[in-house]
């Protein structure tokens, strides 16, 4: 019995020695305030430790009465903080990580290279995955990067995932997009369609914007800047969530996220899913998506790692593929809402012009540590696309003043009318058609980036980046609107054909680029200075093979490659003054090879011999200041783009018309940009930035003589540009926010966003004589106030929040796009933007 009591008595004083109390506390990202879920507390020298929960907050009990806490998140700076615990509860409120970029090597291919603040030298912005996910609800993607300095986005024509971005005054074709440092720009013109990536906002960790020249080390950087999405990977701590939300015109999303975290195994898998369906905010853009997400990675040992991601989003959608006069929206009974682009067939909706697409993507990266001084990163990735977007062929029966087929000019389209036409044609065969132009394409390349340390200060980085791609283009019958065939004359080899649903029309052929590059960069890194050179080459090769436009014996069916050399150089440096203030400069040269369709013209293999490379100048200055309540950045920037890509049409002698270069196209984009946050208390936070551009062409190109084939001369070309402003993104923008944690669990956020100086856009080519000295008609400036309120709690044991967000609050009239005529409002054709828009989503953590 005796020895019973002393037994019970050496537990209980074990367990008092093992339980000195509780350390409880909440982590919170530096810049943002924003909670951090899932970051690790270890106690140092131990195995103890907890990650904290969706509100940032943890709870560790410890058995020392004192000690040392590190803290660590995926992405940011580790942190240690001291901790005394004699018994009972300690609670060391709030503590902030700074963001540390350098980090995310393990998840993103080093040749792009995340910025690291006051060390590299180009203007850069971030947005991180909580800002994303409470902001985001029913926008477009790209929508999130609005308040950014020197971005515009719209919506297009308003179209599920018709969202256009635009850098600096330069269009998607001169913005590079990458994801997780893969380049996601179509080979062959350059364009971003944001349908495509419709689900990546759910598993995004981080988009970095990097105005300007950029830290890409791929051998040809863009014009604009450069947009990486970094998605989760195995940073994702044990654990998932579903969300819920609804909005306006029937918006529904419902989504799951399921992580394992990294097992002892050294594994761990992410995926997530979702549906996302609704009306459109616009007439006839009713619209269904899903998405799709998978990570697995592999701790092999050590030195060797492996990632496999997979994702994709197939969607389809109704558009508004035609603008309008402004009086046509003020004639409507619609409104802003206005669409002549669909109709009705036998009491079914019917988008006659639609998109629908699927193009999954698929990476492997593997990271080898070769040694304390040296790593290699390599990334494989393939990628196949399938669909198209919808319209019609034959006898246009679609114009809004054809009041055969619409109640009124604005009304949808009784497609019921043109069945009965197409059936009483009978053996003739329909005359008017609803077809798809498709554009499948198969999509290989290989990064592989090599890094070592020539000295503790001086780092070398060097790599390859190859892609081949294969685009295949056709126009496909997909509705007989009632008749029995429809007699196609596009197939050279087969002409008269009788085509029905499902067979190629019109035109059919494929397209070949080749993609070689090789990079160079040496990084010096000492005290307060750190610097970089960079040299990259490249060869960009298209091959073109036509199956309609030429009989099959005809040798001229199927082109040789040709090639374009490009390559670029740059370098920057940034200096700390102190601990608050750094200065940086850059600047750069670079060619760029054009793209397909100014090497093919007329959609045939007529090669444009004088095709020539884009060449761009770039340089800049900036300035940053930082404390523990603000963070200051302003940069001044400067790009002179010459002998932009333009070709003109003419007519031939024999009545056939053509195609040819034009040289001496330039442009100038300038501006200054100043971006701001400032924390003056924990729970408020307040962010501003302002962008002013001036965004010109340079200079009329005149008397460029045009010869046909034979060498005769058949035109002379004359363009009036000069002074004249880019068109279709706005040179003036301002936004201001703020967020309040009005109570503990409570965020409350306020945005206004400021587009001025918006001119209409236009076809440079075709401002001749008649045009000369008229400014593109500049549109109407606006501002935009969103609110939105997230209110976190506990249900059932798990962590949920409650997200909405309300976009254009007071319901303002503005335009986004334009395309201008005469240089006025009355003749320009437009988009209006969408009213007043809502969201209310419901998050469930587990």
């Amino acid at each position: 019995m005796r020895k019973m009591y002393f037994t019970i008595v050496a537990l209980l004083f074990t367990a008092i020695a093992f339980s000195q109390g509780t350390i409880t506390g909440t982590i919170v990202d530096g810049d943002s305030g924003e909670f951090l879920p899932g970051a690790n507390v270890v106690v140092k020298g131990t195995i103890n430790g907890a990650t904290t929960d969706f509100d940032g907050k943890y709870s560790l009990n410890v058995s020392q009465s004192s000690g040392t806490l590190v803290i660590s998140y995926i992405g940011y700076k580790t942190k240690e903080i001291s901790f005394t615990a004699t018994g009972g509860k300690s609670d060391l409120g709030r503590t902030t990580l700074e963001a540390d970029a350098s980090a995310l090597d393990e998840v993103i291919v080093t040749t792009y290279s995340l910025a690291i603040d006051r060390k590299t030298p180009v203007a850069v912005s971030t947005i991180k995955a909580a800002e994303i996910q409470t902001k985001l609800g029913s926008q477009e993607f790209p929508e999130i990067l609005k308040s950014t300095p020197g971005v515009f986005v719209t919506r297009g024509g308003g179209g599920f995932g018709d969202a256009s971005l635009r850098m600096r005054g330069f269009n998607s074709e001169n913005v590079a997009v990458m994801i997780n440092g893969i380049p996601v720009n179509d080979m062959e013109n350059g364009v971003v369609y944001w349908s495509n990536w419709s689900g990546l906002s759910d598993v995004t960790s981080t988009v970095q914007v990097q105005r300007g020249l950029g830290a890409s080390k791929l051998a040809v950087p863009s014009i604009g800047g450069t947009m990486n999405i970094v998605t989760k990977s195995t940073d994702a701590v044990k654990g998932g969530n579903v969300i819920m939300t609804t909005g306006n015109n029937g918006y529904t999303k419902y989504g799951f996220t399921l992580s394992t975290g990294m097992l002892e195994n050294g594994w761990a898998t992410t995926i997530a899913a979702s549906k996302t369906s609704g009306q459109g905010f616009v007439d006839g853009t009713e619209f269904l998506g899903y998405s799709y997400f998978l990570n697995i990675a592999k701790k092999i040992n050590d030195n060797h790692s492996l990632s496999l991601t997979a994702f994709g989003a197939p969607q389809t959608h109704g558009q508004r593929q035609n603008r309008l006069l402004i009086d046509d929206f003020r004639t409507s009974e619609r409104g802003i809402k206005t669409n002549t682009d669909y109709g009705y067939k036998n009491g079914q909706f019917v988008s006659i012009e639609d998109n629908f697409y699927h193009k999954p993507k698929m990476i492997l990266n593997h990271f080898w540590t070769i040694s304390d001084k040296s790593n290699l990163t390599t990334s494989v990735y393939a990628s196949f696309g399938t669909g198209g977007g919808g319209g019609f062929s034959g006898v246009n029966k679609f114009g809004k003043y054809n009041l055969n087929y619409r109640d009124d000019e604005f009304a949808p389209v009784n497609l019921d009318i043109i069945v009965d036409e197409n059936k009483a044609l009978g053996l003739a065969g329909s005359e008017t058609i609803l077809r798809a132009s498709r554009n499948n394409h198969r999509w290989f390349g290989a990064i592989s980036t090599y890094s070592t340390a020539l000295t503790d200060n001086i780092e070398l980085i060097g790599g390859v980046d190859i892609r081949s791609y294969k685009g295949e283009h056709f126009t496909e019958l997909t509705d007989l609107l009632g008749g029995e065939f429809f007699i196609d004359n596009g197939d050279q080899n087969n002409p008269g054909n009788i085509a029905r649903v499902g067979d190629k029309i019109s035109y059919y052929d494929e397209g070949f680029t080749s993609w070689l590059g090789a990079f160079a960069q040496v990084e010096y890194s000492k005290d307060n200075l750190s610097a970089f050179v960079s040299l990259a080459a490249s060869n960009t090769g298209y091959k073109r093979l036509d199956y309609f436009s030429y009989v099959n014996t005809d040798p001229e069916r199927e082109t040789d490659w040709i090639n374009f050399f490009g390559y670029s150089g740059k370098g920057g440096a940034n200096y700390n003054l102190d601990e608050k203030n750094n200065v940086f400069a850059n600047i750069g040269y670079f060619e760029r090879a054009p793209f397909n369709n100014a090497v093919f013209l007329n959609f045939r293999n007529d090669i444009n011999a004088g095709a020539e490379n884009q060449k761009i100048f770039s340089a800049e200055l900036g300035y940053g200041f930082r404390t523990s309540e603000l963070k200051l950045d302003l940069n001044v920037y400067r790009t002179q783009w010459n002998d932009r890509t333009e070709t003109v049409s003419f007519q031939n002698q024999d009545g056939t018309f053509n195609s040819a270069n034009v040289l001496g196209v330039n442009a100038l984009h300038q501006g200054v940009e100043l971006e701001a946050q400032y924390r003056p208390t924990d729970k408020l936070r307040l962010t501003g930035m302002i962008s002013i551009g001036d965004w010109t062409w340079q200079n009329d190109v005149t008397g460029v003589k045009i010869f046909d084939d034979q060498q005769v001369e058949v035109d002379e070309v004359d363009i009036y540009i000069a002074g004249l402003k880019v068109g279709n993104s706005a040179q003036t923008t301002f936004a201001l926010g703020g967020s309040y944690e009005v109570l503990e669990s409570t965020t409350l956020r306020l945005d206004y966003n400021y587009a001025g100086n918006n001119y209409a856009d236009y076809d440079p080519s075709a401002r001749g004589l008649s045009a000369a000295g008229v400014q593109a008609w500049e549109m109407p400036a606006y501002g935009l106030f969103d609110v939105g309120l997230t209110h976190r709690f506990d249900f059932g044991g798990f962590k949920a929040s409650l997200n909405a967000n309300v976009y254009n609050l007071f319901n303002s009239e503005y335009i986004t796009d334009a395309r201008d005529s005469n240089g006025t409002a009355s003749t320009a054709l437009v988009y209006f933007g969408a009213g007043t828009t809502y969201t209310v989503g419901a998050k469930l953590n587990f």
